[in-house]
């Protein structure tokens, strides 16, 4: 038997793939989470405990969009080979997805729920006057840990 993947078996390296996707992904997301804070009315106006109990949860939040939006991503364009083989159509998907996604929750939270707000310092963009630092966050972040992923998960 060869050490080549054969026809019709799954990638060994999807599993160390996703643990490490999310073991990269959390503290990236805690480290913005708490950077970006200023930029929300809770940095002026909530108390210590509000402050850490909204980054916890928000990075909860975070950890569950991103898995959730890779394991979408894996079932719509995924392959039993993956990470080897459709790595960068996966991470586009994912990468919609968490976008959309966070978008979606932002103008719930902010226009429609008004859970949290945004300080006159949160750079927003239209046409839902969504804030830059969510978006960015999304954009920027489950990229880098899905690269680091591939590279560390499967072996390199």
């Amino acid at each position: 038997m060869s050490a080549r993947l054969q026809p019709g078996r799954a990638d060994p390296a999807w599993l160390p793939t996703l643990r490490v996707y999310l073991a990269a992904l959390v503290p990236m997301m805690l480290a913005w989470e708490v950077a970006q804070l200023p930029l929300y009315t809770i940095w002026r106006d909530g108390t210590a405990g509000e402050i850490a109990f909204a980054v916890i949860h928000c990075t909860g939040g975070d950890a569950l969009i991103g898995m959730g939006s890779l394991g979408t991503a894996l079932l719509l364009a995924g392959t039993p080979d993956w990470p080897k083989a459709r790595f960068g159509a996966v991470l586009l998907l994912a990468l919609a997805i968490g976008v959309g996604i966070t978008v979606y929750l932002e103008w719930l939270n902010v226009e429609i729920k008004r859970a949290w707000a945004y300080t006159a310092a949160m750079p927003r963009l239209p046409p839902l006057g969504t804030g830059l630092t969510p978006v960015l966050q999304w954009v920027l972040l489950p990229p880098v840990a899905l690269l680091v992923a591939r590279r560390l998960g499967s072996g390199g």
